[in-house]
């Protein structure tokens, strides 16, 4: 299966690239599967209903959302009747949605996607862990699974956390990827038992800005403790960045793992075919 998953979309610029750059990627590398983090769409804060199905148009498979869920109200409805969009799995019960999904392709095969949420520096939530090994414990990927791929976006500040996520789950799903700090990791690999790994996908918005935010406002927080303007998203031009996955039907677990960054200011990386 060829995945492509794309970090944090930031505000307009974000969402936009991401848009434009979903059918390219579909077409160029082929792609089965398209995931994408989307709890920072709607000018950094949240998702709009209107913004999911643009995205949906666009090509995405499944949306992932974060600590940023909330923050539009019409979330909560929304998402109580679209499958495709789902939150960290470790909200307490009774919060709407669902927090995994499993995307069927066209011919057959069916991915699991899951998303949790970490714990250091960010809410105190449910275990992380232990929720993700409840998601995945009726599911066997490969020939004759349930499933032909896993993956896991787990939304956290710490990289220690995402870490311990990837090792503690090897060889039991197919991708473990960091979403949330908005800055792409250089440390994608596959782990020793097969899973592929990526500390941090990136965020799909403007870098020249302070983690997707203008940089005037944003900087001034640290200097001056005391409320300022109102957060706003950086407008120039986006990188698009993500990770490519490709993995083995017959077993689930990664094969290839490249990093994507297109367009904007950073570098720019593109898997070969």
């Amino acid at each position: 299966m060829r995945i492509l998953f794309l970090g944090d979309l930031v505000g307009r610029s974000g969402r936009d690239a991401a848009g434009a750059a979903i059918p390219v990627l579909r077409d160029r590398l082929s792609l089965d599967l398209v995931v994408v983090n989307a709890e920072n769409a709607s000018h950094g804060f949240g998702l709009a209903p209107e913004m999911a199905r643009a995205l949906f148009t666009a090509g995405a498979d499944v949306l992932t959302l974060g600590n940023h869920a909330w923050d539009r109200k019409e979330i909560f409805s929304y998402i109580e009747t679209e499958p495709r969009l789902i939150r960290p799995l470790n909200y307490p019960p009774g919060t709407p949605g669902k927090g995994s999904f499993v995307a069927v392709l066209g011919d057959g095969r069916r991915a699991l996607v899951v998303q949790a949420m970490g714990r250091l520096f960010m809410d105190a939530l449910d275990d992380p862990f232990r929720g993700v090994q409840a998601a995945i414990a009726s599911h066997r990927m490969g020939t004759g699974g349930t499933v032909q791929a896993i993956l896991v976006d787990f939304h956290a500040e710490a990289s220690s956390e995402k870490l311990a996520m990837g090792h503690s789950f090897d060889g039991k799903v197919s991708l473990v990827v960091g979403t949330h700090t908005h800055t792409p990791s250089a440390d994608h690999q596959i782990l020793v038992g097969g899973t592929g790994y990526m500390t941090d996908a990136g965020m799909c918005g403007d870098y020249d800005s302070v983690i997707g935010m203008q940089k005037g406002g944003a900087a001034l927080r640290f200097w001056k403790k005391v409320p300022g303007e109102k957060l706003a998203p950086a407008e120039g031009e986006a990188t698009v960045c993500g990770v490519f996955l490709e993995t083995d039907d017959a077993t689930g677990l990664a094969t290839r793992i490249e990093p994507v960054r297109m367009g904007g200011r950073l570098s720019q990386v593109m898997p070969s075919r």
